[in-house]
């Protein structure tokens, strides 16, 4: 109730911004949780990474070194910009799926000048300080700020008259999905854009193995703050007493998920491994973790550029334009409903 009084008391100003809350319930937090931890491996979904802190923390790992994907994309944006303007089209609605904080969309915002913007997040707080943060830069712009978990059916608020949407999924956070989900995903977003609608979606690409988990495992230990953030969420949310000094941060590269692809997409995979026997009580449910066992928090895919464009075949999408950085390390990519 504390939330979301807040959050209609700084959405009244500035004027052009409305706010639409879709956040996940308590429930479905607890219902997914437990499910995970039931489940042989364990899983949490990386959806739930991003409370307050976790948003923050994320903002920090997009700085680091290692990490390569954020400012390689924003330096493909803010490089070719005009020409993916033109592939999108100016004044149209945009909606950015998984808007974080908004340095990517503003290089976007500036080529393309759409009259309504639609930033879509799941973190309700880090949605309405960008929001507000935009409104400031951009006091022409049109601001619908939708509070919602994006990997699940929801509705936008979309008027007729505004025109034909084009939607933007940067990050390459796709590949946060099994690619089955990932084709589930695009197809809802296909349906939303309509037939000759554009996506312009973030694809981070195959590379090696050294600078893959070199940017998952940061020296400063900001990406297993991160990770670890989620057990203290479950236990500040459901009452779990999960010992977090009791679990380690790991992540490696997988370059063959699935034993039936053999030449389908690699992942990275993020894991809590347990440094000892212990049990975690969660919402009065009890867990054993034996030495050595992990919860799978997070898969990051990785496609080659065909690969990804047969994906977003099979979602209803054709592929228009590629743009990559000279290192072919990430790619951005148009795309258009069929």
């Amino acid at each position: 109730m504390r939330s979301a009084a807040l959050a209609r008391a700084r959405v009244a100003t500035p004027p052009q911004i409305s706010f639409h809350d879709h956040h996940p319930s308590p429930a479905d937090l607890r219902a997914e949780v437990l499910a995970g931890l039931s489940a042989i491996p364990k899983w949490l979904s990386p959806k739930f990474f991003y409370d307050q802190r976790g948003s923050r923390l994320f903002d920090a790992i997009t700085e680091l070194p290692e990490y390569y994907p954020t400012r390689t994309e924003i330096g493909i944006l803010a490089k070719h910009g005009a020409e993916i303007a033109e592939c999108l089209g100016p004044g149209q609605v945009l909606v950015e799926l998984g808007s974080g904080s908004s340095i990517k969309i503003q290089t976007l915002l500036q080529a393309l000048a759409p009259a309504v913007y639609l930033p879509v997040d799941i973190s309700r707080e880090h949605l309405l300080e960008s929001a507000e943060s935009l409104a400031r830069r951009f006091p022409e712009l049109r601001i619908q700020a939708v509070c919602a978990d994006y990997s699940a059916p929801f509705r936008l608020p979309l008027e007729p008259d505004w025109g034909r949407p084009a939607a933007f999924f940067p990050g390459s956070s796709i590949g946060n999905f099994e690619p089955a989900a990932a084709v589930r995903l695009l197809k809802r977003v296909a349906r939303v854009l309509g037939p000759g609608g554009r996506l312009l979606i973030g694809v981070d690409l195959l590379k090696g193995r050294e600078v893959l988990e070199a940017a998952y495992n940061d020296r400063e230990g900001v990406t297993a703050a991160f990770n670890l953030n989620l057990l203290a969420r479950i236990n500040r949310e459901l009452g779990a007493d999960f010992d977090l000094t009791a679990f380690d941060h790991r992540a490696w590269f997988n370059p063959v998920p699935d034993p039936a692809a053999p030449d389908g997409p690699g992942r990275v995979e993020m894991h809590l491994v347990s440094r000892r026997a212990q049990e975690v009580w969660v919402d009065g449910h009890c867990f054993a973790f034996a030495e050595g066992e992990s919860i799978h928090t997070e898969s990051s895919y990785k496609y080659d550029i065909g690969g990804f464009g047969r994906l977003a075949a099979e979602a209803g999408f054709a592929t228009e334009r590629v743009w990559t950085d000279a290192a072919r390390r990430f790619s951005v990519q148009s795309l258009r409903v069929v």
